[in-house]
């Protein structure tokens, strides 16, 4: 066991203002400072004097390409008027109704969510995430000592970006092959759970697509509710799985009244609709009840023909059944195409390949290399993750890969990586 900031072999960083203020006051000849700058940007700067050497393609970003929904545009045209009007910034009935429903019938739970109490509409989940760490910071109980969230590492940035606007300790949990890349919950001391505001979870994961069984849910949410922390778990890759066995949800380890325990959803990669922004927050009533008091004064609500789009969304699972065949046979390619290559196991879910590529010269390297000779637009993956106190980063020497082209696009840049790296 280990405890404090070098729990789970991990070390507190500097936030990502700090971070930005630090880099400003540098000398013009100092190298700026890397932590807390989106992994996108430093992927810009790093490929900014490199032309492409073929078409380009662009494996970045996990921005969804398959066609959006045939019953969006009808929708929105049906309540275009109601654009003229301020929306409950908790969500429509209708909009929350279907969230409900869509709960009920996607995972076994030990009882309904209710509507009214149980779930709030967001602008996507990135903004649920972000502002829930603030929220979270104002419900729990008094620590006696500094507070703290825990983030898996690698993670998705509105994590981090959270912790810091809550002046919370940010504490990254090193999620490798040898942990399943997941968190190893038995790597974390009782101090540190005892200072924990928020626990930050996704699965399927981001980047490796790693999936939580239900024991490992369960007792993540017996944690919360012994040491009185909030578990934050980001499914919003629940419905993109490649092996036919739908991922469990946070809220069927919560039984029976979902204490402690918040699930964050959206149809950016569900529905192929990243533009709509529209999501939602369900769980513990308690908390949701604080956290809407904080959107009420910091975040703008949804307009009533997106959560239109969204109540037609939740009921149809035709359009979701065909993108998730989609994803499957891109993998198929990826099985065929990469093989055993670069470490490849084909993940339980998600859209991303994370490649090792430790052996053709690191993750930059690589990187640069796939822009140069091939014209494939990847992300290092130690971008995408923090140092731990060992001084290594869980990232490195890995790429992520986001596979949400087209089938033959898709195509086209495996060969095309597997050309280029050997």
């Amino acid at each position: 066991m280990v405890s404090g900031a070098s729990a789970a072999g991990v070390t507190p960083l500097v936030s990502p203002f700090e971070s930005m203020t630090a880099a400003s006051a540098q000398s013009q000849t100092a190298p700026a400072k890397t932590e807390g700058r989106s992994p996108f940007v430093r992927l810009h700067e790093l490929l900014a004097d490199i032309k492409p050497g073929k078409p380009a393609i662009n494996l970045s970003v996990g921005e969804p390409q398959h066609p959006i929904p045939p019953f969006v545009g009808p929708v929105l045209a049906t309540h275009l008027n109601d654009f003229g009007r301020y929306p409950a910034n908790k969500g429509t009935e209708s909009f929350r109704r279907a969230a409900a429903t869509w709960l009920g019938r996607r995972y076994k739970l030990a009882r309904p969510i209710d509507p009214e109490t149980e779930v709030i509409v967001l602008n996507g989940t990135r903004e649920g995430l972000f502002l829930g760490a603030i929220a979270a910071k104002r419900f729990v109980a008094r620590r006696n000592s500094k507070l703290a969230i825990l983030i898996p590492n690698p993670f998705y940035a509105a994590y981090s970006a959270g912790a810091a606007a809550a002046d919370c300790e940010p504490v990254y949990l090193p999620t490798t092959r040898e942990t399943g890349f997941l968190p190893d919950l038995d790597a974390i001391a009782d101090d540190l759970l005892a200072r924990t505001v928020a626990f930050y979870i996704a699965s399927p994961s981001n980047p490796q697509g790693a999936v939580a069984d239900l024991a490992y849910l369960t007792r993540l949410a017996a944690l919360a509710r012994r040491f009185g922390f909030l578990v934050f778990a980001d499914e919003c890759y629940c419905e993109i799985y490649l092996n036919g066995k739908a991922p469990h949800g946070m809220l069927e380890a919560a039984a029976p009244d979902f204490a402690n325990v918040l699930v964050f959803h959206s149809l950016s990669k569900r529905s192929n609709l990243p533009g709509l922004r529209v999501g939602f927050a369900a769980g513990d009533r308690h908390f949701l009840a604080r956290y809407i008091e904080l959107r009420n004064i910091a975040a703008p609500q949804v307009p009533v023909p997106a959560q239109e789009v969204a109540v037609a969304a939740y009921g149809d699972e035709a359009h979701v059944d065909k993108n998730r065949e989609l994803y499957v046979a891109k993998f198929d390619l990826a099985d065929q195409i990469i093989g055993g290559r670069y470490g490849y196991v084909r993940p339980a879910g998600g859209f991303f390949l994370w490649l090792d590529v430790s052996a053709q010269g690191g993750d930059e390297t690589a990187t640069k290399a796939l822009w140069r000779e091939g014209g494939l637009r990847v992300i290092p993956g130690h971008y995408l993750a923090r140092d731990g106190a060992d001084g290594h980063n869980p990232g490195l020497g890995y790429i992520r890969v986001a596979l949400v082209q087209d089938k033959e696009t898709t195509a086209e840049a495996l060969h095309r990586l597997v050309g280029v790296l050997g």
